[in-house]
């Protein structure tokens, strides 16, 4: 069966302001890289636009109406410090959640053996009524809670992002069968995601690592604590939350991966994925701010994805 990969123009027009770093050009290094040879073989799909119901099943409805409200028609609207919205803003949000809802769907239908969404802005970091850390709406969590909508009950989040998921943390918190596994450089943006941070129901586990760690850290830290936490867990349906700014030539980020790593976890997670939940898994592109190492790692993600 062949991986699925949902993008869509709208996702380069996303706006932000000059000298942002997470801006049209991620999503134009992601697509070119993801049209190479190697790559013929991916069923590519349009995300279509999340509706209300699936943006609810993580944020209430009276914060989905405030940012659809604030959605400009020209310029920007400034969130916070650093998330910024301007005309195409809301499509592209809305298409990254539709487009992660779509990809449950079309594993749940048998139509793919996983999926990629090659999208933009991220949304690990948006908490059910906050939208911060360049996010709006919450993609990875809509869909894991999506996935229930076929009958499974429980679900995970996985999150290998430089920076702490901490919206999805903030989602899952209450939530028994709802599991997030994370690692990520401490301390970072957003300052949450301590080891102690365990959730109502020990469904949260959180490994942070020390800035300058590099692929042995992060293999011992999902090897030895993550991995096998998500398997006790037993989840019958997995999201991944792909940032590729834990590599070691990222800005925003002190640890030092490279694409052979982001190649292991994949493999690991599919590996996962095949004994407990029917190999179902599909994966969503977080954050990634040098130009070609996001290219190159996202590459080798869903090049895994597609023969691991």
């Amino acid at each position: 069966m062949t991986t699925l990969l949902y993008s869509h123009p709208v996702f380069q027009r996303h706006e932000v302001p000059p000298g942002h770093v997470e801006h049209p050009g991620r999503y134009q290094a992601v697509d070119k890289a993801l049209r190479a040879e190697v790559f013929d073989g991916l069923e590519r799909r349009t995300p279509p636009v999340a509706t209300a119901d699936m943006v609810e099943r993580i944020h209430p409805e009276s914060f989905r109406i405030a940012v659809e409200e604030n959605a400009p028609t020209d310029g920007l609207v400034q969130f916070d410090a650093d998330t910024f919205m301007g005309p195409s803003s809301l499509e592209a949000t809305l298409r990254a959640s539709g487009g992660a809802c779509a990809a449950v769907d079309a594993i749940f239908a048998g139509e793919a053996r996983n999926a990629f969404v090659a999208s933009r802005p991220p949304g690990h970091h948006a908490e059910p009524e906050r939208a911060m850390g360049f996010c709006f709406f919450n993609s990875a969590a809509i869909a894991a809670i999506h996935a229930r909508e076929h009958g499974v009950k429980r679900v995970a989040v996985l999150d290998f992002d430089v920076h702490h998921g901490n919206g999805t943390e903030a989602a899952f918190w209450h939530d028994e069968n709802a599991f997030y596994a994370s690692s990520h450089e401490w301390p970072q943006y957003p300052g949450t995601g301590r080891e102690s941070d365990r959730g109502a129901y020990d469904n949260i586990i959180n490994a942070p690592l020390s800035t300058g760690d590099g692929g042995d850290a992060f293999r011992r830290a999902w090897g030895e604590k993550l991995l096998p936490a998500l398997s006790d867990f037993g989840p019958e349906f997995i999201v991944i939350s792909a940032g590729f700014d834990a590599h070691g030539a990222d800005p925003l980020g002190g640890l030092r991966l490279n694409e052979d790593d982001f190649s292991w976890i994949t493999a690991e997670i599919m590996g996962v994925a095949k004994d407990k939940a029917a190999g179902r898994v599909i994966s969503l592109l977080e954050g990634g701010y040098d130009l070609p190492a996001l290219a190159s790692s996202t590459a080798a993600h869903v090049n895994t994805l597609m023969t691991g």
